[in-house]
């Protein structure tokens, strides 16, 4: 099967194929549909949890491109901070801003040189369109990441485009960086299984 994956997010679309490899499926992105000539529709994402942004982006995508279509959203949530600061579903807008991965790094340090380390987890929802008859959605805890601590101290050699925010991530179990985990660690703490799960289920 054939399905767009509604992201524009390169990083995020391999990340999302190395999940999936197991399923025959072959996965596109909105970059693809660019590339193309196809127009993108532009979604507003103002929904107040991942769910709802997750719906509203693959609503939006299946309606213009009429084929398979799912889309993920995340909300960024730490412990012991006022609910102004709380990122929630708004982790790359601030302040009415859309920040440059750079910009997110320089944020999101300051807050934690602020409040000190700040634990966090990443609250993840997906919801999939295959027709107007059939449309599955769900934010289970198995798609949760696991809680890690976000340092005010960039990694210093090591930075992901379109993941700004693990060059800042340490494993509390550890207190590594996330980019100087050992394979089997990483496995560990992945959200993989949750995504892989729910269309395996999906598809059975």
């Amino acid at each position: 099967m054939k399905l767009l994956y509604g992201t524009g997010n390169p990083a995020k679309l391999e990340s999302m194929r190395t999940r999936l490899a197991s399923l025959d499926i072959e996965l596109l992105g909105l970059q693809d549909l660019i590339a193309a000539g196809k127009h993108v529709p532009k979604v507003a994402e103002d929904g107040n949890t991942p769910l709802e942004n997750a719906r509203q982006k693959a609503s939006a995508y299946y309606e213009a491109f009429g084929m398979p279509v799912f889309s993920c959203d995340s909300g960024l949530y730490f412990d012991n901070v006022p609910d102004e600061v709380q990122p929630g579903v708004h982790v790359r807008n601030v302040h009415g801003k859309c920040l440059t991965d750079d910009e997110m790094i320089d944020y999101y340090a300051g807050l934690a040189r602020k409040y000190g380390k700040l634990k966090a987890r990443y609250k993840n929802a997906i919801c999939f369109v295959k027709d107007e008859n059939h449309i599955y959605e769900a934010m289970e805890p198995s798609m949760a990441s696991e809680p890690f601590l976000l340092t005010d101290r960039p990694h210093s050699s090591i930075r992901k485009e379109g993941f700004p925010l693990d060059s800042l991530s340490v494993d509390i179990r550890t207190g590594q960086y996330y980019y100087d985990l050992p394979a089997e660690r990483l496995d560990q703490v992945a959200v993989e299984d949750g995504f892989l799960e729910f269309f395996r289920k999906v598809f059975t």
